[in-house]
C-alpha cells in the first residue's frame, strides 16, 4: 500500500457537532473516516445509498432511540474531507446533539479538534491552505463584501493567481537553470534579455496580486479608526453620526469621555471599528489621566487617525504639538468639526470640514477614512488575504526585487528566484510546516 493510503487507514475516525450551540430546528452531527460507515451503521441500522437522505431512528449503543432524523452518506474521495462522511441531521436542541455525539463516541469514533475536518480535506488534496482558510473567512465574515471575496477565495480564485505567478517563476528558474548549464556568451546574451522581460512581468502580476490581497485584509479584519484631538472638540458628536444612534455621551463638559468608545460601521461593504478616545491633554485627575493613556495605546494600534479640531479655531500650538505627538506611520485625517458655527475653515486645506450637528461633510469624511487606508472604491476583485498570505507576498517581492540586482550573476538570480518561488508555496500549502499548519487550523469552529 502507498505511504499515503496506509497514512489514511490508519487515520482516526472523528465526529462532531457542526451546527452552532444552542437551540435549533435542525443539529447535525459530522463523522469521517475510515469507521465512519461502520458507526453510522451501528446507529442507524443501515446506510442509505451515496448522497440520498434517508429518515431514520438514531440509535445508541444500548439500542435506546435518541432522536429521529436524516442520515447522509458521503462514500471517498467525494467528499468534503475526501474520506467517508456520514451526517446525521436531527433535531437541534442541546441534550439531543450531545446523546448522538456521544453514541458516535461510544462506537469507536473521537472527538474532533478544531478545524480537523477542513485540515483532513488539506491533506487529501481537497482543496489548498488558502481555500481552507477561506472556509473559516466565509463563516467569520464581517460584510457581504467580505462574505464575497471569501467565496471567491473558496472557489479557488487566490490560489490560481499565485499558481499563475508560480509558473512564472518556474519557467523563469528553468531558462536561468539552462543558462547555468550553458553558460557560452551567445546563449547568455540572448537568454538574459528574455530573464530580464520575464522577471518583470513576474514582478508586475506580484504587484497586482499585492495590492488585491491588501485590499481583500481590509475587508476581512476591518479598518481600526480613531478619533483624537482635545476634549469638546465633537469626536463622540462624531462618532454617534457616523454610528447613526447615540452611542457615546456628548455634553459641553469637556473631558466626558474617559474610556475608548468601540462602534462597528460598514462603509461601501468595508468594516470599520471607530473608536471614541479621551480628549488629549495633561490632568491631574486620575480617571481622566488613564483615560488619556489608552488614547495613545489606540492610537498606536490604529489603521487610521482622525485628528479633529475645531473649524472656526483652526490649528493651533496645541493641535500641532498634538499632531507631532501621533505615530507617524498611522495615516492621519484631519477632520475640521462644527463647520455649522464658522465662516471659514481655519487650518490645513487638506483638512476635511464637518458638522457632527447638522451631517454635512459626512459623506466626504467617510471617503476620505476608506481613502487614508489604502481603500479602492468599486474593486469586485480583491483577495481575502490573511497577514500571513501579506508577509509571503511581501518576501517574494523583496527576493524578485534582490534578483533585478543579481542579473548577470545568475547563481544568485536563481537562489533569489527561488526562494520567491517558496515564499509563494507557503500560501498556499506546496511549502508549509506542521507548526503552521497546527496553529491555522487551531482557529477554526470544531466541526468544520
Amino acid at each position: 500500500m502507498p505511504d499515503a493510503d496506509a497514512a489514511r487507514a490508519a487515520r482516526d475516525t472523528i465526529a462532531a457537532i457542526a451546527t452552532p450551540a444552542g437551540r435549533g430546528g435542525i443539529g447535525i452531527v459530522r463523522l469521517s473516516g475510515p469507521r465512519a460507515p461502520e458507526i453510522a451503521q451501528a446507529l442507524t441500522g443501515a446506510l442509505p445509498a451515496p448522497r440520498l437522505a434517508r429518515v431514520s431512528n438514531f440509535r445508541d449503543t444500548r439500542g435506546e432511540i435518541i432522536d429521529e432524523g436524516l442520515v447522509l452518506y458521503f462514500p471517498g474521495p467525494h467528499s468534503y474531507t475526501g474520506e467517508s462522511v456520514v451526517e446525521l441531521q436531527g433535531h437541534g436542541g442541546p441534550v439531543v446533539m450531545q446523546a448522538l455525539l456521544a453514541a458516535c463516541l461510544d462506537a469507536g469514533a473521537r472527538p474532533a479538534e478544531p478545524g480537523e475536518f477542513t485540515r483532513r480535506a488539506f491533506l487529501e488534496g481537497r482543496i489548498d491552505l488558502a481555500q481552507a482558510e477561506a472556509v473559516a473567512d466565509l463563516i467569520d465574515a464581517a460584510s457581504r463584501s467580505a462574505a464575497r471575496s471569501a467565496l471567491r477565495s473558496l472557489k479557488g480564485e487566490f490560489s490560481a493567481a499565485i499558481e499563475s505567478l508560480a509558473a512564472q517563476l518556474i519557467e523563469l528558474r528553468a531558462l536561468t537553470e539552462a543558462m547555468l548549464d550553458f553558460p557560452e556568451e551567445e546563449v547568455d546574451a540572448l537568454h538574459g534579455d528574455d530573464a530580464a522581460k520575464r522577471l518583470e512581468r513576474a514582478r508586475s502580476t506580484l504587484e497586482t496580486i499585492f495590492d488585491r490581497s491588501r485590499q481583500g485584509s481590509l475587508l476581512r479584519s476591518g479598518i481600526h479608526v480613531v478619533f483624537a484631538g482635545r476634549p469638546n472638540v465633537g469626536k463622540s458628536s462624531l462618532l454617534n453620526r457616523l454610528a447613526g444612534e447615540e452611542r457615546a455621551i456628548v455634553t459641553p463638559i469637556a473631558g466626558t469621555t474617559r474610556d475608548a468608545l468601540r462602534e462597528t460601521i460598514e462603509i461601501e461593504g468595508v468594516p470599520l471599528v471607530i473608536v471614541d478616545t479621551a480628549g488629549l491633554r495633561e490632568s491631574r485627575e486620575e480617571v481622566e489621566r488613564l483615560g488619556v493613556e489608552r488614547t495613545h495605546r489606540e492610537l498606536a494600534r490604529a489603521d487610521v487617525v482622525l485628528f479633529v479640531y475645531e473649524a472656526g479655531a483652526g490649528i493651533g500650538v496645541e493641535e500641532r504639538a498634538l499632531l507631532a505627538a501621533l505615530p507617524e506611520q498611522v495615516p492621519c485625517v484631519r477632520v475640521a468639526n462644527k463647520i455649522d458655527l464658522a465662516r471659514d475653515v481655519i487650518g490645513d486645506a487638506s483638512a476635511v470640514g464637518v458638522s457632527a450637528k447638522t451631517g454635512k461633510g459626512l459623506e466626504a469624511l467617510r471617503r476620505a477614512i476608506l481613502a487614508a487606508a489604502g481603500w479602492h472604491s468599486g474593486d469586485e476583485t480583491v483577495f481575502l488575504a490573511r497577514e500571513r498570505h501579506l508577509r509571503a507576498l511581501a518576501r517574494a517581492r523583496m527576493h524578485l526585487a534582490a534578483a533585478q540586482g543579481e542579473r548577470g550573476r545568475w547563481e544568485l538570480f536563481a537562489e533569489e528566484l527561488r526562494l520567491a518561488h517558496t515564499a509563494l508555496g507557503e500560501i498556499t500549502g506546496m511549502f508549509s510546516a506542521d507548526d503552521l499548519l497546527g496553529e491555522i487550523f487551531a482557529r477554526f469552529c470544531i466541526g468544520k
